[in-house]
């Protein structure tokens, strides 16, 4: 997918050259290239994001509940 990112933001940035002036050639590079790149990269890692975060708190609740292990063993 990284690769499709990276021919789309050349093309924005040879249109962006290609402009009359230095502004359009901003404005042309911001919001025909980096803008619509970045929202699909975000979009595409949404997923991801959120399976890490889930992994996390497991981990959290893991470490919570080996903690509270030391009261289930008969005292002596």
């Amino acid at each position: 997918m990284y690769i499709i990112a990276i021919g789309w933001l050349w093309v924005a940035l040879l249109m962006a050259i290609t402009e009359s002036s230095v502004t359009a050639g901003l404005i042309t590079l911001f919001l025909w290239g980096l803008l619509p790149c970045g929202l699909m990269l975000w979009f595409s890692g949404t997923r991801v994001r959120r399976e890490r975060q889930a992994y996390r708190e497991l981990l959290a609740s893991q470490r919570t509940n080996e903690n509270n292990r030391g009261d289930t063993q008969t005292d002596q």
